[in-house]
């Protein structure tokens, strides 16, 4: 609302944060949200090169640093980059919605890779908001 976008324009770019706490982030951003509380599931996050990479062995879930979303009008995020599923809960089922969706989807988030997205694809690598065991 503060920049007049229309939603259907208005669609977030991501920036994964160094602080893995709330307490750990210097300053409030002055647009978008900072996130804390998002597992990642069948890959980790490589906190020393920025990037998506293979889980450690027995570590199936593992936790995310803070994550700021960025509102921008029209982003299209880059090709390289694995656009990994953020679900409400590690189930990853829900009910189809009228727009076709599941409930329990909520955005792709934008994650840099050395490797093809197409790798996380087949790995069903994914981002959740809470863990179901």
């Amino acid at each position: 609302r503060e920049y007049k976008i229309a939603i259907d324009y208005l669609s977030f770019s991501f920036e994964i944060q160094d602080a893995e706490r709330p307490d750990e982030v210097e300053a409030a951003p002055e647009t978008g949200v900072m996130i804390f509380g998002l597992f990642i599931d069948g890959a980790r996050w490589d906190r020393e090169n920025g990037i998506i990479a293979d889980q450690y062995p027995a570590k199936m879930v593992e936790t995310m640093p803070v994550v700021w979303f960025k509102p921008l009008e029209n982003f299209k995020p880059d090709p390289e980059d694995y656009q990994a599923p953020l679900y409400k809960t590690s189930l990853r089922q829900g009910v189809l919605s009228t727009t076709g969706q599941s409930t329990n989807y909520v955005l792709d988030v934008s994650l840099p890779s050395k490797e093809a997205p197409a790798l996380w694809v087949q790995r069903a690598a994914a981002l959740l908001c809470m863990l179901n065991d």
